[in-house]
């Protein structure tokens, strides 16, 4: 039974895709019919504009939204139909999830994925069709970023001036918690992320400042971890006592907790040009998100620095076949909403380092853009 359904599925959307493509070469000739014509066929609705609207929605739910804006072009009625909310809702929560990457601009109202149907049904304040577009222009731009034009490019510019290497400083329990360790997985993959250069000397125990290059573009990441070394190397239930090498806390009355840095980390926030924060994506792993947005609020703190510097939040897990939470999830869960400044997250796999050198051109290029301004 379940065969023979598919096998339904499949003709029907055969069947409205060639329907539309045969009216799409139609429209282009329907200036030559006659008015009288075009009258008839106004007056006689399709066989399938005929069916009820239920039908129509289901049947165009197997659709691309590619195939939908073809069939909005071929007439009034199906330029209607096409921008039904319901449909975009249901493509927004089917597609949305599934993609790479996310920013400031594009990321949709949480409210998407989690209102009732009754909720969502009366409301109709909010373009589900703009907000999926929205989101694939973002989706499509970060698989443009792997071309090499913007690469070459710089190339080109940075041989005719001269300017410092761009600083980034990294941090977030990605860093610490993943089975595979990113920042050695980066150091130790040349053909992919070639290193340009070492310092001598850690900062305080906590991190090391590591330049690469990519497609000539010299960079810094200044790498910030919460524990040294061998803490780190420590199972989590020996550390009983763990103390945080980049934040001091403070207990408020009402119970919650707050984070400033310390003295070194917060001299080193007004040096950098942007952030990378290394979030750990693993479904079967307990986060805390709330304590997340709190450390990472009191490293973006705008009095330590410009408030534009961009923000990288890199949606890591160990390998590619270790669950992930989609990004745009750990987005909302990190209330990246909030924040002022341009930012992008991007999924990655730690012992591959895919996605990585996408987040990493993004973060180049907005921090020329900003330089330039």
């Amino acid at each position: 039974m379940a065969s023979d359904w598919r096998r339904i599925e499949t003709a029907l959307r055969s069947s409205l895709r060639l329907f539309f493509r045969d009216k799409w070469a139609q429209h282009g000739n329907r200036k030559e019919g006659s008015e009288a014509d075009q009258e008839e066929e106004a007056q006689q609705p399709s066989a399938l504009e005929a069916l009820p609207i239920d039908v129509q929605l289901y049947i165009m739910s197997f659709l691309t939204p590619k195939d939908l804006s073809y069939l909005g072009s071929t007439s009034c009625y199906w330029r209607l139909a096409v921008q039904d909310p319901l449909l975009w809702r249901h493509f927004l929560i089917r597609d949305v999830p599934s993609w790479s990457a996310m920013d400031w601009k594009s990321l949709p109202d949480a409210k998407i994925f989690d209102r009732s149907f009754p909720a969502f049904h009366n409301d109709t304040s909010y373009d589900y069709m703009a907000a999926y577009r929205k989101c694939y222009s973002c989706c499509k731009q970060s698989l443009r970023s792997r071309q090499t034009t913007y690469g070459t490019m710089a190339s080109f510019f940075q041989s005719l001036i001269t300017q410092p290497e761009p600083r980034f400083a990294m941090f977030g329990p990605g860093l610490e918690d993943l089975s595979e360790s990113l920042m050695h997985k980066m150091m130790g993959t040349p053909e992919i992320l070639p290193l340009a250069g070492i310092p001598s000397r850690q900062i305080h125990g906590i991190g090391s400042g590591v330049t690469f290059h990519l497609n000539s573009q010299k960079f810094n990441i200044l790498t910030l971890y919460s524990r040294i070394s061998k803490e780190r190397r420590r199972p989590k239930e020996e550390d009983t006592t763990p103390i945080n090498k980049i934040f001091h806390t403070e207990n408020n009355t009402d119970g919650t907790t707050q984070y400033t840095l310390i003295d070194h980390v917060k001299n080193m926030c007004g040096l950098i040009d942007g952030f990378i924060y290394v979030a750990d994506a693993e479904v079967h792993k307990r986060h805390d998100r709330p304590t997340e947005f709190a450390q990472m609020m009191a490293m973006l703190d705008p009095a330590l620095g410009p408030s534009d510097r961009p923000l990288l939040v890199l949606s890591c897990v160990s390998d590619a076949e270790m669950k992930r939470i989609p990004c745009v999830y750990v987005a909302h869960q990190l209330q990246l909403n909030l924040l002022s400044q341009p930012w992008l997250i991007q999924d990655t796999e730690a012992a591959s380092l895919a996605g990585l050198l996408d987040g990493i051109h993004w973060l180049l290029k907005q921090t020329v853009h900003r330089n330039t301004q």
